[in-house]
């Protein structure tokens, strides 16, 4: 397929996915309960946190936090004490379970009280046109609490090689417009320029069957040769191709 063929293909298929109709099926649906900015930001980052395995079950626990965090999630981060916390206990998804949640809950809130949020803390502050080192930076913010070793594993770190797709969905979520009716496009000080594809077996499959990605393995080099290839066709919005990707692998068995 040449590119502008391509190009005609996926935009078609951005058109067809990337609409509200998309929600009903896609853990996204959690922070659309929302509309406090903050609210979507947390509700936001925790489903993607835990956005792998089967999707019902990611929707259901999802919506299963945000009980626990009283529908609140916002003044629940900044205003809990620690007795608080016991609440949560009982809650797993697959790995995450209540321990992890509960440090997410604490790191959350030092994130809001000493680094101005979560749009701030995942700022590209370089010159870099990815957002590779700010997701690192990031992390060590993250962790910078006491925390059992075991939670760090849930927020994967690309300059150690990871494709950090569910830490790249949430930005897509955050970052892209919300002129489709899906994203939210809340954080302006952020460019959808710089935004990588959420990479997963799905996309990864459909993107090298269409010779957009030739590496076999989800990393993050797979990741930065599927951005180049996606910019080519879109510098200014390349991951509103994710719509067609997951579309094509999901809905469609491309």
């Amino acid at each position: 397929m040449k590119k502008a063929e391509l190009k005609e293909f996926l935009d078609e298929k951005v058109v067809l996915y990337n609409t509200p109709e998309f929600i009903t099926s896609d853990p996204i649906q959690i922070p659309h309960l929302f509309s406090k900015k903050e609210d979507i930001e947390i509700a936001s980052f925790l489903t993607s946190i835990i956005s792998w395995g089967n999707r019902t079950m990611i929707i259901r626990n999802a919506s299963k936090m945000m009980e626990l965090l009283d529908q609140a999630p916002h003044d629940f981060v900044i205003n809990h004490q620690e007795s608080d916390l016991k609440s949560l206990e009982g809650f797993v998804h697959r790995t995450f379970n209540h321990l992890d949640f509960q440090q997410f809950i604490k790191s959350l809130q030092h994130i809001y009280l000493n680094y101005g949020g979560l749009e701030q803390a995942l700022l590209i502050t370089d010159k870099s046109t990815t957002y590779q080192s700010a997701i690192h930076h990031f992390k060590n913010c993250f962790f910078e609490l006491p925390h059992t070793q075991r939670t760090q594993k849930h927020i994967s770190d690309p300059l150690k090689n990871s494709a950090a797709k569910r830490i790249n969905m949430f930005l897509r979520w955050m970052v892209r417009s919300s002129a489709g009716g899906v994203d939210f496009g809340l954080w302006k000080t952020h460019n959808p320029a710089y935004l990588s594809c959420p990479l997963d077996v799905h996309s990864g499959n459909v993107a090298r069957k269409l010779k957009l990605l030739l590496r076999k393995q989800n990393d993050w080099k797979a990741v930065a040769e599927l951005d180049e290839n996606l910019r080519k066709l879109d510098k200014n919005d390349p991951v509103k191709y994710d719509f067609a990707l997951f579309g094509l692998g999901v809905f469609e068995k491309f």
